[in-house]
C-alpha cells in the first residue's frame, strides 16, 4: 500500500515537472526563437505552437492515469455529444452548450477528462465548421474550461448554484478573451494590445450572450446529466 501510494506521488511529480517544463521553459523558448527567426511578426504561427504545446501536458497526464476503457468511452461520448450540440446550435452565434457539457463532464471525472472532452469537442466539431489555426485555440480554450471545472469539481464546490453560475460567466469571458488573442494575431500576423482592446469590446455582445448561454445550459444540464454520469462511475466502478 505504501509502495503504491509512493508510486503515484512520483507519477505525480514526475506530470508536475513535465507541465512546469512545457509552459515555462519550452513555450518561452518557441517565443523567443519566433522573435529572432521572424522578426518578431509571426504571431499566428508561433500563437498556433504554443496552443498545441500547451495542450500536451493535459493529454499526457490523463494518458499516465492509466483510466478505465469504459471512462475513455464516456469522455468519447460526451465529447461527441458536446460536438453535436454546437452544429445543432449553428444557427445561434455565442449560444452554445459546448462549455457545460465539457464542464459536467469534468465535475463527474475529473480535470483531464474536462480537458479532454472540451479539446475533442473543437477539434471533431470543426470537422463540420472547417479546420484552420482557430482549432488549437478552440481546443485549448474549451479544454482549459473543462479543467478548471474538473477542479472545482473536486472540492465539491459546482453543487452550489452560485459558484456554478460564476463559473459560467467566467467561462464566458474567458473563452472570449482567449479566442480573441486569435482574432487579433489572424489580421496580419501582428499582436498589439491596442488591437486587442478593441477586440474585446466588439465581442462584449457575444460574451455577454455566451456567458448567458453558459448559465442556462449548466442550470439545466448539470443535475439530469451530472447524476447518470455518477451512477455510471458507481456501477462501473470508476471511482479512484
Amino acid at each position: 500500500m505504501q509502495y503504491s501510494k509512493n508510486k503515484k506521488h512520483n507519477i505525480s511529480k514526475k506530470n508536475l515537472l513535465f507541465s512546469f517544463s512545457i509552459l515555462f521553459v519550452i513555450i518561452p523558448i518557441v517565443i523567443t526563437i519566433g522573435i529572432k527567426l521572424f522578426n518578431d511578426r509571426k504571431y499566428n504561427l508561433i500563437s498556433i505552437i504554443i496552443a498545441f504545446l500547451s495542450c500536451l501536458p493535459f493529454f499526457i497526464r490523463f494518458e499516465r492515469r492509466k483510466p478505465e476503457t469504459r471512462e475513455i468511452m464516456v469522455i468519447v461520448v460526451m465529447a461527441s455529444i458536446s460536438a453535436t450540440s454546437r452544429i445543432i446550435f449553428a444557427p445561434l452565434p455565442s449560444f452554445k452548450p459546448v462549455t457545460a457539457l465539457t464542464a459536467i463532464t469534468g465535475i463527474a471525472f475529473g480535470p483531464e477528462a474536462g480537458f479532454l472532452t472540451g479539446s475533442i469537442s473543437a477539434l471533431v466539431s470543426n470537422m463540420f465548421f472547417g479546420q484552420g489555426p482557430w482549432t488549437p485555440f478552440q481546443m485549448i480554450s474549451w479544454g482549459l474550461l473543462g479543467f478548471i471545472a474538473g477542479i472545482l469539481g473536486n472540492f465539491n464546490l459546482m453543487k452550489n448554484k452560485i459558484v456554478l453560475i460564476i463559473y459560467a460567466i467566467f467561462a464566458g469571458i474567458l473563452y472570449s478573451l482567449m479566442m480573441d488573442i486569435w482574432f487579433v494575431v489572424s489580421i496580419d500576423g501582428l499582436f498589439t494590445l491596442e488591437r486587442y482592446k478593441i477586440a474585446i469590446a466588439s465581442a462584449v455582445p457575444f460574451t455577454v450572450v455566451y456567458a448567458v448561454s453558459n448559465i442556462l445550459f449548466l442550470l439545466l444540464l448539470n443535475k439530469p446529466i451530472g447524476e447518470k454520469l455518477e451512477r455510471i462511475k458507481i456501477k462501473y466502478g470508476l471511482i479512484e
